[in-house]
């Protein structure tokens, strides 16, 4: 405990002060100089201006109490580290002990100390917010943006999946996990086991019907439950009392007992979802917003893997839209075929490269057209319509009834295939939203639309670099939290590692010699040490 202004504070807490960074000193330099100028790390440090690191970070920091704190940018350049190279907490830290450009890139000397391994998970979860990543990778683009490295006016949006940490069980196994829970809690808290809460617990593997497995398990667990808030004092026991709740919680989820909710009393929050209809997974989506011109990612969402693709569309679109690039189109698959997202787009003046939804659109253009001029429907046999009803419903959207004239289906030789063998003429019913659709639907059979879609294509290759190179196939750790830092400090890496390569390949002699040269002010002693 420390005492500050008459108050007894918790001694441990991190103070960040503001502090020069080290300078390299000059047999250092040298030896640094020895790392090529095409190197990744240096292309990277010669580009891009992590100060802002610690300027964004400094609120989680006490300005003044504390001991002193490790740099926030040189935590976060070792993340960094970490995900370009795929690496552990702890491989990262060795790695960094011996890699000389590594060294550089931390701005260290060789006999500076590294952080412990440890310190970098008290970092990302004390430290370092959703929001905090989602700003790194913002200003990071903004900057490449400014400085004419990062070009493009289309945005390319789509889902991939992770893989989560645990494996699913099956609901009986989880809830002989919920027993033994509030069994040990207990336990543990009370020193004893009340007589009343031994009892045998039923062998589910036994049975050969799942769904009565399923309710004996319950039952169990049930009266468990019951017995445990009659014998046993819980307000003395906050353990007993947490496992009691979070028995009840899984238990009272009606999506629980047909295994669409919780699989995992280790991760509870990933959840089963489908790459087809009869591929499936375990764990979570990520979303994420692309340039396809340059393939660097502007935004990244994450959630369970029951997720809707295009859901959070809206965020994406927004924060794509902060890096300063004018978006003129936007590239989806059929999942983001949705109202709310054309309405964003056409309110945007942004072209929607999104192919049209069967499932939404299930109009059959081969039998009726429709002009939007005179808001009438023509069939194939040449026939249009006079009238148009609107049929409102509540819990749904609203139909249009297109009546075609009378006269003309009666005369109709297709009368009996089209409107009915009692019915005299034709009657259209579609949704209220079916003649926007339409005119997307046009659109979505040119040529041109055809060759703009090929540029979503860039998405897949990404998809595959995130998961075979940098980790994003399966979750490091548990949680919704802990998977959208790693999905998202994967874009961030994956961005400076394009970026690198941009450059590298772009063919400009001018822009290679302004990395020379910012690799030549870093490289070069401000102070010379002995």
């Amino acid at each position: 405990m420390v005492k500050y202004n008459g108050r007894y504070l918790r001694n441990g807490g991190a103070c960040l002060a503001k502090k020069c960074a080290a300078p390299i000193k000059y047999i250092y330099s040298v030896l640094y100089d020895k790392i090529p100028s095409n190197h990744i790390l240096k292309i990277i440090a010669g580009n891009v201006d992590f100060s802002f690191i610690n300027e964004l970070l400094k609120d989680s920091y006490c300005q003044h109490l504390g001991r002193p704190a490790k740099e926030p940018e040189m935590l976060a350049k070792i993340l960094i580290l970490q995900y370009l190279y795929n690496l552990s907490d702890v491989k990262v830290i060795e790695e960094a002990r011996l890699n000389l450009a590594y060294m550089w890139f931390l701005g260290l000397n060789p006999e500076e100390d590294l952080p412990d391994a440890s310190l970098l998970a008290k970092f990302r979860k004390h430290r370092l917010k959703e929001t905090s990543v989602d700003d790194m990778i913002q200003e990071v683009v903004r900057q490449c943006v400014e400085k004419g490295i990062i070009k493009g006016t289309g945005l390319s949006i789509d889902a991939t999946h992770t893989q989560a940490n645990t494996k699913k069980k099956v609901p009986e196994r989880i809830m002989k996990h919920l027993g033994r829970r509030i069994i040990r809690a207990i336990e543990k808290e009370n020193g004893v086991i009340p007589a009343e809460l031994i009892s045998e617990v039923p062998d589910y593997k036994l049975i050969e019907d799942h769904n009565e497995a399923k309710q004996k398990m319950k039952s169990y667990v049930e009266e468990l439950i019951g017995k445990t808030e009659s014998h046993v004092d819980l307000s003395i026991l906050p353990n007993s009392q947490q496992a009691v709740n979070e028995a009840k919680e899984i238990l009272e989820d009606p999506k629980f007992m047909v295994q669409k909710g919780v699989r995992s009393l280790v991760d509870k929050e990933a959840r089963v979802g489908y790459k087809s209809k009869t591929d499936s997974f375990y764990g979570y989506k990520v979303e994420f917003a692309m340039l396809p011109e340059t393939r660097i990612i502007t935004a990244v969402t994450v959630e369970s893997g029951a997720y809707v693709d295009g859901s959070q569309f809206e965020e994406l679109y927004q924060r794509s839209k902060a890096c300063g690039l004018p978006i003129q189109e936007v590239y989806g698959d059929k999942a983001y075929f949705r109202k709310p997202i054309l309405d964003t787009l056409q309110t945007e003046a942004v072209e929607a490269i999104i192919p049209v939804n069967a499932c939404v659109y299930k109009l059959d253009e081969s039998r009726f057209s429709y002009n939007k001029d005179s808001d009438q429907w023509f069939c194939e046999m040449g026939n249009h319509t006079e009238k148009k009803v609107r049929q409102k419903y509540k819990n749904k959207n609203d139909v249009y009834r297109y009546h075609f004239v009378k006269s003309h289906c009666v005369q109709c030789p297709q009368r009996l295939t089209c409107a009915g063998k009692n019915t005299k003429k034709k009657v259209l019913r579609v949704s209220e939203h079916c003649a926007q659709y339409y005119e997307h639907s046009q659109l979505a059979k040119s040529d041109q639309f055809k060759l703009k879609y090929k540029k979503r294509a860039c998405h897949e290759w990404k998809n595959g670099e995130m998961k075979r190179f940098h980790g994003l196939d399966r979750a490091r750790g548990y949680g919704l939290k802990s998977m959208s830092l790693q999905a998202k400090l994967t874009a961030l890496a994956v961005n400076l590692k394009r970026i690198a390569a941009l450059i590298s390949f772009c063919g400009h002699a001018f822009m290679q010699q302004i990395v020379n040269f910012a690799a030549y002010c870093r490289l070069t002693p401000i102070f010379t040490q002995g």
